[in-house]
């Protein structure tokens, strides 16, 4: 077994990794390169309707219009006669996660309550 002390073998000659600057002669970048800059699409959009059934009450559409998307009482009743009067109505665009989001959550609300009222999306 060969014990190594401070000796010629360890010496700071065989250091490979140099702090000297020479090693890097300036020019070496001569060649500009521009950043391309990403192209980025706009995400598509999706309508999150509210389907009309004949048994949820109009007052349970108004509230979940309401709490679901933040609508004022106003147009949350506009938005429920429109679901009421043609069988559908468009509650609002969303990315395509928010439009599940609110889309599940809306449909488990309902059903939690006794009341079929459906949710579903569409693209834009």
């Amino acid at each position: 077994m060969t014990n190594v002390t401070n000796s010629d073998e360890w010496s700071d000659d065989d250091n490979h990794y140099s702090n000297n600057d020479d090693d890097f002669d300036g020019n070496a970048g001569d060649t500009a390169v521009e950043t391309a800059k990403p192209k980025l699409k706009k995400p598509r959009l999706y309508r999150v309707i509210i389907n009309n059934d004949d048994f949820t009450p109009m007052e349970f559409v108004v509230h979940v219009l309401e709490n679901f998307f933040t609508m004022d009482r106003a147009k949350a009743t506009r938005i429920m006669m429109d679901v009421h009067n043609s069988g559908k109505g468009v509650c609002g665009l969303f990315t395509r996660d928010m439009a599940e989001t609110k889309t599940l959550q809306v449909n488990d609300y309902s059903k939690k309550h006794n009341h079929p009222l459906m949710c579903s999306m569409e693209v834009e």
